[in-house]
Order: structure tokens, then sequence, then C-alpha cells
């Protein structure tokens, strides 16, 4: 068996959230109870969120200690809020914000793990100090998007990496977190004990976290799992070079590597990592690829004709110019379902009436359709998600302009909330919001416009068209 020389080892960790597995689902919906709070008295804010997240699906029979933690955890790990301990004011981070309104939890994965780092405001500060004293500075997604990336040259193909690979040859090994090991001896490590068939430490705590990195570097869309195994995803070396390129750092904690210091003087600088873990989150950094997702689906999938998200949609994104962009994408799905909506009703000569309205008209909604049957308008709104994997959160918000629109349109106006994964793709049409929301049909609360959120007990996913054009 493998083991790290007890001189080099360091078992690093991180807060693991006991929502993990509905990891996506918990982050959108915090994200959107978040974006509703002012800065306001931390035990007010905290008071707010613990409500919210009491609502969320499961969590009303947990015990109060339970909910609480998912809230803390939540802060700890992704800095959806900032508390700010001197102060005693907490404030919505930018991290929640942009989530909020864009909706792209691909994006989201890529910008926490952008920063992510040991030591970070993520970890308690007895466990900071730790780091501090062994001398370990690490980022852990670049370093294993390094690794992987060097491997291409270095031996010529694709790497793939375990877990226990991970834990055992990066995450664990202090010539890794502190010295910065060449990523080629890495690859020479991991190559030499599969050649001689070395097995791995992989129980528990010694693999879990590095494990979790994995995971959410899935969820990023920056690797793709196969067989237990972890692979560049090749349609993202952009973002990838732009982790490897990366040199930012969170250098507050430089201060102590050479210093006596107390467990309370790295308590205050807690509040300044979840300042940087939001600061200069550009909006269009890491915005999802469109053609790059779909391609990725369709090579884990397949390219058979059940493929829930297949070449068709890719034909059809070919014919728009703007080929990037969450809002795009669902926009240019919607108009392509509206129009078979209308042809399957025998209508094509009304398909000139399907229009996709320019944002710098901003008039509330996105596309203007017809009912196929007659000529009455249908003014939509789109809304679309994208994720790894199935979202089950069914709101969204609509923006003052957006809401007065359907104020006044009434049984004219619909939203399409359209949410994209790797393996699905579900479409739901709520038509006439307002008048839904005065019929106690949708639950919906002020913020900056409304935030809806409705019942899958009361509304059914409607079968998402694919546009083909007539031969």
């Amino acid at each position: 068996m493998y083991q790290i020389p007890t001189k080099y080892f360091l078992r690093l960790h991180h807060v693991r959230p006991r929502f993990k597995d509905d990891v996506e689902n918990v982050l959108l919906r915090v994200a959107n109870a978040c974006t509703q709070l002012k800065p306001m008295e931390s035990s007010k804010y905290n008071q707010y969120l613990f409500e919210a997240i009491k609502l969320f699906p499961g969590n009303i029979d947990k015990a109060e200690k339970t909910i609480h933690n998912w809230r803390t955890e939540i802060a700890a790990l992704f800095g959806l809020y900032i508390e700010d301990k001197k102060t005693g004011i907490t404030k919505t981070g930018n991290l929640s914000s942009i989530l909020a309104d864009t909706s792209d939890l691909v994006q989201f994965f890529k910008y926490f793990l952008f920063k992510f780092q040991y030591p970070g405001g993520h970890i308690k500060s007895d466990s900071i100090a730790e780091l501090i004293s062994y001398g370990v500075k690490f980022k852990p997604a670049k370093y294993i998007l390094e690794v992987l990336h060097s491997a291409n040259n270095y031996i010529g193909k694709n790497l793939g990496i375990s877990k226990a690979e991970t834990a055992n040859c990066i995450f664990n090994d202090l010539r890794v977190t502190r010295d910065n090991r060449d990523a080629k001896e890495v690859i020479d490590l991991i190559l030499k004990n599969r050649k001689e068939k070395e097995s791995y430490i992989s129980d528990g705590d010694y693999v879990r976290y590095a494990g979790d990195i994995l995971d959410y570097m899935v969820l990023a869309n920056l690797l793709v799992e196969r067989h237990g195994y972890y692979y560049l995803n090749k349609n993202e070396e952009s973002s990838i070079l732009t982790f490897i390129n990366d040199k930012t750092y969170f250098h507050e904690y430089d201060k102590f590597y050479d210093a006596q210091f107390s467990i309370k003087d790295l308590g205050l600088v807690e509040n300044l990592w979840f300042e940087y873990v939001n600061a200069d989150l550009n909006e269009d950094l890491f915005k999802t690829d469109l053609l790059s997702f779909i391609s990725t689906v369709e090579t884990e999938k397949g390219t058979n004709d059940d493929n829930l998200i297949d070449n068709k949609i890719k034909e059809l994104l070919n014919d728009e110019s703007n080929k990037k962009g969450i809002g795009d994408l669902g926009e240019t799905l919607v108009l392509g379902h509206e129009k078979m909506r209308v042809t399957n009703l025998g209508r094509e000569d009304l398909l000139h009436l399907i229009q996709k309205i320019p944002t710098s008209f901003a008039v509330g909604y996105d596309i203007q359709s017809i009912d196929g049957n007659s000529p009455t308008k249908r003014y939509i709104e789109v809304k679309t998600t994208i994720s790894k994997k199935k979202i089950n959160w069914l709101g969204f918000h609509l923006t003052p302009n957006e809401w007065d629109a359907a104020e006044t349109l009434r049984k004219s106006y619909y939203v399409y909330r359209l949410m994209l994964n790797s393996t699905d793709k579900t479409l739901y049409i709520i038509q006439n919001p307002v008048g839904l929301y005065k019929e106690d049909k949708i639950n919906m609360s002020p913020r900056n416009g409304a935030e809806v959120t409705f019942d899958d007990n009361l509304f059914k996913p409607t079968q998402l068209l694919i546009w083909k054009k007539s031969e």
C-alpha cells in the first residue's frame, strides 16, 4: 500500500455541508433568499435565512440545530453572505446576487473553485493556525487542473485521476500543498503506483475532502467523471487555462507565517476572506458556453435518437448569431418550441409572427408569439437555469419591468420556466402570474420586482419541442 512519508503528511479538510448531495438546489434556493435581505443586524439576518432554509423540502421537521448548521455551512464554504463580527452587521454577497440573477450554477462553481484555497476562512481559526504552522499555501482546483493538463503533453494522452489518487498523491502531501511539487512528479508517481499495482488508503475523511473538490469541479464543468476517474473536460479549455494561469491569492494570512499570533488575530481576518471571495466577480468570467455544455452532455450520453439534448438543439443554435449566455440558450429553445408548437397546429402561415424581442426595447418580455388556433398574442418571458444535476427549485425572479408587463397583459403574459441539466430538460408554462398570485396559486414576495415560487402539484411540466425546419 502506498503511503505518504510521515514527515510530508498533513490531511487537509474543509466544511462538508450535510446537503452536499443536493447542493445545487440548496444553493439556488438560499441565494434567492439572501438577495431579498438588505444589510441588517446579524441575528435578524440569520433568523430570516433560518426561516427560508426551514421551508426547503424535507426540512420542516428537522431540529433547529440542524437548520442553523445548514446556514453556517453555507456561509463558511460558499460565502453567500458576509457577517462582519466587528459591526454585528451581515450583508448578502455578490456570489448570491449573481447566482440569483443568472441561475448559472456551472459558473457559480467555477467562481467558488477559482477563489478556494488553503488556508481560507472556510475553516476554523485553529485549523488555519495549523496550516500556517506547516507552511501550507494551496489552491486545489488550480493544481489538479495543472496536473491533468500537463499530462496531455507529458505522456501524450489524457490522464484520469481517482479520488484515492488525488487524496494520496496531491491533497494530503505537503510536497504539493506546501512545496508546490512539479506537476510532472505527481504524474510520474501516479503512473508508477499504477504500474506497481499499489493500493491506497481510501477510508472516510482521508479521501472525502479531495473527493469533494473533484465533485465540485464536475459541477463546474471543468472535469467529467467516468467510472470513478476524473478527466479534463476538453470543451472548457479556456476556463481551464484561466485557472492554471491565475496568480491571485488571498494574502491576508501571509503576515502570520513567520510571526507570533493568537487565534483571535486569525479571527479578525475572517471578514476579509469573505469580502475577497465576493470581490472582482466579472459576470462575463466563466459564463457558460452553450455549445460546450451541450457537447459535454452529448459526449456523456451518446448521440442516439433518445438524447434529450441532441444534435437538433445544436443545429438550432447554429442558426443564431449569439451562442453564449444562459438567457440566450433558453430564449433560443423557447423560440424553437413556439415555432414547433404552431407548426404542429397546422399554422405554418403564422410563423412569421413569432419573434424574439430585442433587449433594448425593454418591454418586459423576451418573445412575442401566438396561440396558434387564433392570432391571439402570447408575450413570453423566459427564465432558464442550467446545472449539471436536476434542479427541483421551481422559482424565478421577475424584474419590476417584467412584473409591470405581467400586470398589464394579464392572460396574454406567460413565463416559460426552463431547467436544463446533463440528463433532462424541463419546461413549466405559467400563464398570467399576477392573476395566479391573486388567486393564491403561486407565491410572490417583493424583491426589486417579484420573487415567484410555485408548486409542481398544481403545475405540470410541458414537453419542450425542438424546432426542426421543414425540408
